[in-house]
């Protein structure tokens, strides 16, 4: 995929032009008229445009990762312009055509995005009318629009089709906007979008997908098939000790290795050669002296007790209410438990790859992050160009979720190809793509309760010790906050920041207290902190879900019953009924330990909050006596977004999350020594295949037509590892408070 075609670049010329775009699994044609269009939040042509032939684009500043969010931008679009679906387009990404609209970022595709394009949409539906009406000479409230034509309401045969209207030029109108560039940015023009009461095609499923068939047929073209022409390959190299630099390098090393170009900058070392191959060979022979670095790490068996005993660089008070001290203070009793999580990988299928062309008039680069508007702004600041002479080119990639190597992957094509002239594409070995991404942080984390003579919770406290889930931005917009940048010198700027859990616990006082300690490495560290998906939200669930059964359980109450002494909002209250309804929830005071042959059975619970998204979930679980093996057979998922504009994306989006979380619970763990991270391959670090996989899904839809979507990205991530943890506690009475629940700890527990 090569696209030379900017919608600056082509918005020149006479008459209707006709170009097709093609992204990744996408087309959309754009007939543009003759005029050079800015890209500006406050122009309606930023987001919509209609072609010669009546159908419609939209350009959205954001990104689908493969959850067919596209398919929902279509649905919102279709359904303001009363256009068939087939009849609208979406380009995403491209930083030349579209805006920043934060790329895939928080679960805000549907929930921010979309709700952009729809108001964009409904507007231009009333530009339509008002320029038919001009055109029929018949008043607006007299007409109607179907099937892409605006229709006289009282004689079907007056009527005239978007195309006729507009198609071929840009819509001038005008729209309020929030002065928020980003996933926050919001619009408005003076038309209202439709009712829910009628629709006719959001809240539709059986619509197929755009991104499958390329996919499964080998025809998309992903991140690692781009070819530029006279690109070079390139390699960074990186020390046996973190935090180590280069100090000499021996370039007779690989003299006999043809067109080698080594490349070094302050801590920056790496080099280029005209094939991959030799660029791979170099890589491994280049002989460098590194710096006597102190091995940076306490190693991964001492991991917990570095974070207990580290000093607190931050404390946040995250959220409070009532007189927490107090209660403690006059307590019947208290409970208090601590959990604990790893570093985890984003582990993609295949590491990171990108291509940047540094020439005089500016620069091009190739990228599979999920945030292209930013990789680009990254890049310029690195080079110290105007990112108006930058242009991200977004493509496939092999998996994202949140801040993973993607964005540090075109940093380092960027330093080779402004030190050799040519464009450069690099890409990381399974060894770095595991060893050098940045990681989701680990911490310790702490649920203490009062209670009263009666046994009701009288306060609350939880604290997590944590390391900064941005000890790197959740984006590349600063290369401070890339391994190359930080490398070549670059002042630090690390973002101290974890967040609460979420959940609607009326507790009469409560305290949320996020602890944040300095990071082992603060500069190029393997162990570097960035978001991965739900960032914080599965470890901070964890702990609360866990702590909440330990509670019933001390008490001797049953789990269901004893959160609904304490959940009051409706919306919560109905997921919890209708997962636990549904899976069959079968009452308890303590743990059953239900023995079927060598396998026992056990059944948990768990619910959160996540950006107004309400999610409970039942996990059904076998844990195998001998080995220690945790499978979920089943599980039942309740879950409410407000409006549901697809329910088979949700659905999907929910079981995706679904593996992903229970993947990170029952397996993942970023290993390391004191010298570097030692969980450089798929041995090393585990993550759940095919035969993890559950029989069953069960997925409840509380559609809420009236109620704004919300979400459905990352909120069922959220309450997993808990209701495993459980589930394998109502199974064999063992309780594990150490992620992941792995076969070893499981036996451990059990003896």
């Amino acid at each position: 995929m090569n696209i030379e075609t900017s919608r600056r670049n082509f918005l020149v010329g006479a008459g209707a032009l006709t170009i097709a775009i093609a992204l990744p699994g996408r087309k959309a044609r754009a007939g543009l008229a003759a005029t050079r269009l800015p890209l500006k939040p406050e122009n309606l042509a930023t987001y919509i445009s209609i072609n010669a032939d009546g159908s419609a684009v939209g350009w959205v500043g954001k990104i689908d990762m493969g959850q067919g969010t596209d398919v929902g931008w279509a649905q919102m679009i279709a359904e303001e312009l009363d256009l068939p679906l087939a009849r609208v387009s979406i380009v995403q990404g491209h930083t030349d055509v579209t805006i920043n609209m934060g790329g895939a970022s928080g679960s805000t595709g549907i929930w921010k995005g979309g709700v952009a394009l729809r108001a964009a949409s409904a507007e231009a539906r009333r530009v339509l009318v008002e320029l038919a009406a001009d055109r029929l000479g018949i008043a607006p409230g007299d007409l109607r629009t179907q099937d892409g034509r605006v229709i006289a309401k009282t004689d079907a045969a007056r009527s005239i089709g978007y195309g006729e209207l507009i198609g071929g030029r840009h819509f001038d109108e005008t729209l309020e906007w929030n002065k928020i560039i980003g996933s926050d940015l919001a619009i408005k023009g003076k038309a209202q979008p439709k009712s829910p009461k009628d629709y006719r095609i959001i809240g539709k499923s059986g619509i197929p997908r755009r991104d499958v068939a390329g996919k499964i047929l080998g025809t998309s073209e992903y991140m690692v098939d781009v070819k530029v022409e006279g690109m070079v390959h390139g390699r960074v190299i990186r020390p046996p000790v973190a935090g180590a630099v280069p100090v000499a390098v021996d370039e007779s090393s690989v003299k006999d290795i043809p067109g080698v170009i080594i490349v070094r900058d302050k801590g920056f070392i790496g080099l280029v050669a005209p094939r991959e191959w030799d660029a791979i060979k170099a890589a491994r022979k280049l002989a460098v002296t590194w710096s006597d670095a102190k091995p940076p790490f306490p190693g991964h068996e001492k991991l917990y007790d570095h974070i207990r005993n580290a000093p607190v660089i931050k404390r946040d008070v995250d959220k409070e209410k009532g007189a927490t001290d107090a209660a403690f203070a006059s307590a019947a009793r208290v409970i208090e438990a601590s959990y604990e999580w790893p570093f985890q990988s984003h582990a993609p299928m295949g590491p990171a790859c990108g291509i940047v062309d540094v020439r005089p008039g500016g620069v091009r680069m190739w990228s599979a992050s999920q945030k292209p508007h930013y990789a680009r702004d990254g890049v310029a600041k690195l080079l110290d160009i105007d990112p108006e002479k930058v242009v991200c080119i977004s493509t496939l990639g092999p998996g994202s979720y949140g801040r993973n190597d993607s964005g540090d992957i075109v940093m380092d094509a960027a330093v080779l190809s402004r030190a050799v002239g040519k464009p450069v594409r690099v890409q990381s070995m399974r060894h770095e793509g595991h060893g050098w991404d940045p990681k989701s942080p680990a911490g310790v984390h702490t649920s203490r309760v009062a209670l009263d003579a009666q046994g009701k919770i009288t306060g609350w406290h939880f604290e997590s010790k944590v390391f900064s889930k941005r000890d790197f931005l959740n984006n590349e917009g600063d290369p401070s906050h890339t391994l190359a940048g930080q490398l070549l010198g670059l002042p630090l700027k690390p973002v101290l920041l974890f967040g609460a859990p979420e959940e609607n616990y009326g507790f009469e006082n409560f305290s949320k207290i996020s602890s944040i300690i300095a990071p082992l490495l603060d500069r190029a560290s393997p162990l570097r902190t960035a978001h991965l998906r739900d960032p914080g939200g599965p470890q901070t669930h964890f702990a609360v879900e866990s702590f909440m059964d330990e509670v019933a359980a001390a008490l001797g109450q049953d789990p269901l019953e004893f959160r609904l002494q304490y959940v009051k909002d409706p919306r919560d209250l109905t997921v919890i009924k209708a997962a636990t309804d549904k899976a069959g929830w079968q009452k308890r005071t303590g743990a059953r330990k239900q023995l079927r042959g060598d396998v026992y059975l056990g059944q948990g619970l768990s619910y959160a909050v996540r950006g107004g998204t309400r999610v409970a979930m039942v996990a059904d679980i076998e844990v195998h006596r001998l080995t220690g093996r945790v499978w979920v057979r089943k599980w039942t998922v309740a879950h409410d977004c407000g409006q549901i504009v697809n329910p088979d994306l949700v659905r999907l989006a929910i079981e995706g999350n679904v593996m992903q979380s229970t993947s990170r619970a029952l397996f993942e763990e970023v290993t390391f020594d004191t010298k570097n991270v030692t969980s450089v391959d798929w041995n090393g670090y585990t993550i759940a295949d095919i035969k993890d996989a559950p029989e069953t899904i069960d997925i409840i839809l509380i559609d809420r037509p009236d109620v704004a979507p919300t979400g459905a990205g990352e909120a069922s991530s959220r309450p997993t590892a808990a209701a495993i943890a459980n589930a394998i506690f109502d199974a064999t009475g063992v309780r594990l408070r150490r992620a992941p629940l792995t076969p070893d700890r499981v036996k451990a527990g059990m003896a």
